[in-house]
């Protein structure tokens, strides 16, 4: 299992967009039905802090995600937005969880 936290701040006027660009990687993922990815995004309140868990049941699962047309598009309009802070990366490891991750 790989477990993934990425967080950065967009600059406001991006934030909207931004927004729109994770729905269209969401509703890419929910019409595709891959059981074996976990993806959610949650914005802070300063509404443009943005935090994304991914959970895949392996690197290929992940790689399917990065792989998706509407992610690439997403990632690359990120970046030319010039993020306030860029995203940073953090692999989780798994301690306990009260629910199953992955089906």
């Amino acid at each position: 299992m790989v477990i993934k936290r990425i967080q950065y701040t967009v600059v406001s006027d991006y934030a909207e967009t931004n927004k729109k660009n994770i729905m269209k990687v969401m509703e890419e993922l929910k019409l595709k039905n891959l059981s074996g990815i976990r993806y959610s995004t949650y914005v802070l309140d300063d509404k443009k802090t943005f935090m994304h868990f991914v959970v895949t049941e392996s690197d290929a699962a992940n790689q399917i995600l990065t792989g998706l047309e509407t992610f690439k598009i997403f990632q690359t309009e990120l970046m030319a937005s010039g993020p306030e802070f860029p995203p940073k990366v953090e692999n989780l490891t798994l301690v306990g969880s009260s629910y199953e991750l992955l089906d």
